[in-house]
């Protein structure tokens, strides 16, 4: 089985909503994982309103830290914006997407944040 990391800071946002992607989009050999490297320890409300547009339930995830995945030998590991501090993670392929951190956007712009992580999880899943 094939395995998927998204990181982004607070895994609230950005990495919630790509793993979120990984489920809905993923094959039945390849497991899909979030964490942050300083989680929030919430989804933000306005990524669970932006999935429910998908109808995909994000209200049932939850905000994770990298100690809880760090062990596992990853296929890929995407990082959103935390740095030196997803380095340490072991994975054969890395992708850095340099997506701006929606929380603070207009519903708008953090649509366009949530399409775009969905045409690169696409992509990803595609190459692997």
């Amino acid at each position: 089985m094939k395995k998927i990391l998204f990181v982004c800071v607070e895994n609230s946002c950005r990495s919630q909503m790509a793993e979120a992607f990984g489920h809905i989009h993923k094959h039945a050999d390849l497991a899909v994982y979030s964490a942050g490297s300083n989680p929030s320890g919430q989804v933000n409300p306005r990524a669970i309103e932006v999935m429910a547009e998908r109808d995909y339930p994000l209200h049932n995830h939850r905000s994770e830290g990298l100690d809880t995945v760090e062990t596992l030998e990853f296929d890929a590991v995407v990082t959103m914006g935390c740095g030196d501090r997803c380095s340490g993670i072991s994975a054969q392929k890395r992708q850095d997407w340099p997506l701006p951190d929606p929380k603070h956007l207009p519903l708008e712009q953090f649509r366009q944040v949530r399409d775009e992580i969905e045409t690169r999880v696409i992509d990803l899943i595609a190459s692997l």
